[in-house]
Parts: C-alpha cells; sequence; structure tokens
C-alpha cells in the first residue's frame, strides 16, 4: 500500500533504520540516499548555537547535498541532538562513552531537539525542529552494565546511548513530547507539509 502521490519517492537523506521504519508505516515511498556529511565538523563550527539550531542546520545540511546529488527530487533531510542543560551528546564512540552519557544522564530530564528539512533542487522548502523531553530514572551501575549488555552495539547508534523505541524505555520514567520526535522524526509536521504539496492522497 502506498499514498504517495508524486512522480518519483521521497528521498531520505539518512540510513537511519528507525526515520526509514516511520516512513515506510506511513505509506511513503522513499528511497534512502545518505549524505555522508562530518556532523561533528558541522556541529563545532556551530559554536554558541542553541542545541534546536545545531539540529536544524544539520538536517539542512543532509538535504541539500543531496539534493545537488538529485535535480527534481524532493530530499528529506533530519537530524537530532540531545542536551542535558547546556552539555551536548553525541553518539558514543563505544561501551565506555555509552558507560559514562548514561550515568550523566541517569536521575535527570534532558532534551530531544529533532529537525527536518525537505530540500528541492538545492533550496529549502520546509523545516521544523520539536523538542521532546524525557526523564530518565536514577539508575545503578549494575543496571546500566545489564542494559549495555543486552542492547549490544545498538548504543552506538543513537545520541545519549539508548533507542527508547527498544530496551531504551526501561531507563525512564516520564516523557513530554510526541514519540515521533523521540524517535527523530518529527512525522505529522512532515505529513502536513507533503500533503499541502499535494504528495499525499490523504
Amino acid at each position: 500500500m502506498s499514498l504517495w502521490c508524486g512522480e518519483t519517492p521521497l528521498i531520505l537523506a539518512s540510513q537511519s533504520r528507525t526515520r526509514q521504519m516511520l516512513l515506510a508505516n506511513a505509506a511513503v515511498d522513499f528511497e534512502a540516499a545518505p549524505a555522508h556529511i562530518d556532523e561533528r565538523a558541522i556541529q563545532d563550527a556551530a559554536g554558541a548555537m542553541s542545541p534546536s539550531a545545531i539540529a536544524a542546520r544539520l538536517a539542512r545540511e543532509k538535504a541539500l547535498v543531496v539534493s545537488a546529488r538529485k535535480p527534481g527530487r524532493h530530499v528529506l533531510g533530519a537530524d537530532q541532538t540531545l542536551a542535558l542543560g547546556e552539555r551536548l551528546f553525541n553518539k558514543p564512540d563505544g561501551r565506555a562513552q555509552a558507560l559514562l552519557q548514561l550515568q550523566a544522564l541517569a536521575g535527570h530530564s534532558h532534551d530531544l531537539h529533532s529537525a527536518i528539512a525537505i530540500a528541492r533542487d538545492g533550496k529549502v522548502l520546509f523545516e521544523h525542529v520539536a523538542v521532546a523531553r524525557l526523564s530518565m530514572r536514577p539508575l545503578r551501575d549494575s543496571e546500566i552494565a545489564t542494559y549495555l549488555d543486552e542492547a549490544g552495539d545498538a548504543v552506538t547508534s543513537s545520541v545519549g546511548a539508548y533507542q527508547f523505541e527498544g530496551l531504551g524505555v526501561h531507563l525512564f520514567d516520564r516523557i513530554e513530547g510526541d514519540h515521533f520526535t523521540i524517535l527523530g522524526l518529527p512525522l505529522l509536521p512532515l505529513l502536513g507539509f507533503l500533503r499541502g504539496e499535494g504528495l499525499l492522497a490523504i
């Protein structure tokens, strides 16, 4: 089943399986074409920009880079930043860094800033940033170790070292915000834009 009305599928400038799953579940035809940008360099160059602004810049860069390679196509870029107060988190390099991140997040509330951008022919047509607040319950080191054992290499695939849609849900006691925002793709605003462009059947 597909609700997509475009002549060609949407291009998702991401390798994220979660974002691909969300689009597929919404019956949006898409192709994945990762942007391969240096996210860390862009974030470092952002300096004192807010977490939301950094997420927006990363999403724009991804959409524009792929748009330059795919003329005439709608390209979706998406990115997410995690902020604990003033501290920004990146994807952990391995288990040791994941452990340190989870120790820092445990017992505190942090914000996820999820940004999307749609570009076509080198021009950004739509941008949106949404924020969700997640409260991680206090965790003993033994609990974190058990989680890391069970989650395996997956902890290095997302900021904060957790996948909320999987085992990571056990780490939290409260969330405020949209579920899609937590997963890194504010889906309702995206669908609203695509519908307004006449690219969706409903």
